[in-house]
């Protein structure tokens, strides 16, 4: 059985902390709420860290030394900031928000002038994240990106996303394009605000921008190259790793049966972002959720409480988003459309396809949505189908995979379609690298990532984006990203058969490697984003 999703990242004892919470220098705090404004100026710095401290803690550990391989030793010191900063919220709520400023330390390199990478972090249900902490030995992305762009002579600035940490706001806004990109405008515009009043001010902005992100990340690091570029910013260069760009396509898949790894939380925050964004998607929680889990699911998550814990008290269901009972679908005057969608309704039984045994994982009693909501749902993307996904009556998607022809009426795809990155008329105009890994279980790649590509033929064509799958044959200037990853692989799927991983079966295995893979994918393509960037370094070296 496939269980529920992992968190991100790669577990990490806590670091050495050569100097903590060390900050001489007296803050004031901002009367203004305007966005972008940095709330508390100077930041506070909870930690310095020097390279080789960095080094040999993380080597300290097998899983710190995994890391290492994959990032490399460190080269700089780290100064880790806590950024206090003003934005909105998803309805333009003002809402104060927090995240890291990692300021690289140390001789050539590291200090003086140096690029920014602004950075979006993946999907976390824990509302207390904070990415800027290096000491939380939870915070596995905050570490990651320290050791891969920090240490590496990088300016790293990354929220913790308005409904997290110290933001009173009440939720996330989940995959909401326009107030997660504007987000990211003004941590970076609070974070260069508060760089030059630093106890690290040997180090400067040089004026390059290099913007990245992975899953709920990636997503927000493409709308915020979009945004970026819609506002006349220059953005050097932009990585958006394994993130959900077409979402109108993917969440049509989904609905069909082709359910994802850890549906049954993105569902709630999704939905809970879209009602306070568009004020439509339901009129009751029960609209759309089963009575099992309606009441309180709106302010559920994120939250304190950590997921597995929701899971065993009832609060979720861990992998069944359906009712494993098929809908019967009726539409007046449309017999042989009512009889198509029943039929496509059903739980997912195509034996011939290894990923039935992810999709039916998807379906059971109880469940999360209710039969008639997926029915409204799968009426209107029949109706007016997406590009990106056969035709019900060619079989064949659209070429150049465009989104509906019109706007969806049923008020979720709506919302879907209004933050699908192929909407806004738009292309990278500076070099992109879109990164995954093409068994992802959590996001689909051909179905985002691929997407994407489709949409923008000439773009690839021109050698202006470069798509990368770390799970293919090696080849090219990122083979040695992709054995890396292949080879890890192999390596975990080994050892779960071992005494000390557990002494699984070859089938129990594997199962524990497709629950694994999203994060996986994620440190590989991180080394490639880097990689990426350097070619656009201007004759520094990181």
């Amino acid at each position: 059985m496939i269980r529920h999703i992992r968190p991100l990242g790669i577990a990490l004892l806590a670091v050495l902390v050569t100097a903590c919470g060390t900050s001489s220098q007296t803050s004031q705090t901002s009367q203004s709420i305007t966005p972008g404004t940095l709330a508390v100026n100077p930041p506070f710095r909870i930690a310095s860290l020097n390279a080789a401290a960095l080094t040999a803690e993380l080597g300290a550990s097998s899983t710190g030394a995994e890391l290492l391989a994959i990032t490399g030793a460190p080269s700089c010191g780290v100064d880790f900031y806590y950024l206090k900063f003003w934005t909105v919220g998803g309805a333009n709520e003002a809402t104060q928000s927090s995240g890291a400023l990692m300021v690289p330390t140390g001789g050539a390199g590291c200090s003086g002038p140096r690029p920014i990478v602004l950075y979006a972090h993946g999907t976390n249900p824990n509302q207390a994240l904070n990415i800027a902490d290096p000491t939380n030995t939870t915070n596995t992305e905050g570490i990651l990106i320290a050791a891969m762009f920090a240490a590496q002579g990088y300016i790293v600035v990354a929220p913790n996303y308005a409904g997290y940490d110290i933001s009173t706001l009440g939720y996330h806004p989940f995959l909401d394009a326009t107030q997660q990109s504007g987000e990211m405008m003004n941590i970076l515009t609070a974070a260069r605000t508060a760089l030059p009043n630093t106890l690290s001010k040997a180090t400067s902005d040089n004026g390059q921008l290099f913007v990245t992100g992975y899953s709920e990340g990636g997503h927000v690091a493409m709308a915020t190259q979009r945004a970026l570029q819609a506002a006349g910013a220059t953005v050097t260069a932009a990585a958006p790793l394994s993130g959900p760009y077409a979402l109108e396509a993917f969440g049509d898949a989904i609905f069909f049966g082709s359910v994802n790894l850890g549906s049954t939380v993105f569902a709630p925050l999704l939905v809970s972002s879209y009602q306070h964004e568009y004020g439509n998607i339901y009129a009751a929680t029960t609209d759309i959720f089963s009575p099992t889990y309606a009441t309180g699911i709106d302010t559920l998550l994120p939250s304190t409480t950590p997921i597995d814990t929701l899971f065993a008290n009832g609060a979720l269901p861990e992998t069944a988003l359906f009712d494993s009972t098929t809908p019967v679908v009726s539409i007046p005057g449309e017999a042989a459309l009512s009889a198509a969608l029943t039929a496509a309704l059903a739980v997912p039984s195509n034996a011939a396809n290894p990923d039935t045994p992810l999709f039916q994982a998807g379906f059971g009693s109880p469940f999360l949505v209710v039969n008639d909501y997926r029915v409204s749902y799968a009426v209107d993307a029949a109706t007016n189908p997406d590009g990106a996904l056969p035709s019900p009556t060619t079989g064949l998607p659209s070429p150049g995979a465009p989104l509906a022809a019109t706007a969806p009426t049923q008020t979720l795809r709506l919302a879907l379609y209004n933050n699908d990155l192929r909407n806004g008329a738009w292309a990278p105009t500076s070099p992109t690298l879109l990164c995954g890994g093409d068994e992802d279980p959590t996001v689909f790649f051909s179905l985002n990532t691929g997407t994407m590509a489709a949409f923008w033929p000439a773009e690839v064509a021109a050698g202006l984006i470069t798509v990368l799958d770390v799970n293919a044959s090696p080849s090219g200037n990122f083979a040695a990203v992709q054995t890396g990853f292949i080879e890890s692989q192999a390596a975990l799927l080994a050892f779960y058969q071992t005494s000390a991983g557990g002494g699984l079966s070859l089938a129990a295995a594997e199962e524990q490697l497709v629950e694994g893979y999203h994060s996986a994918v994620a440190p590989f393509c991180a080394v490639a984003a880097r990689s990426f960037f350097s070619q656009f370094l201007g004759g520094q070296s990181s």
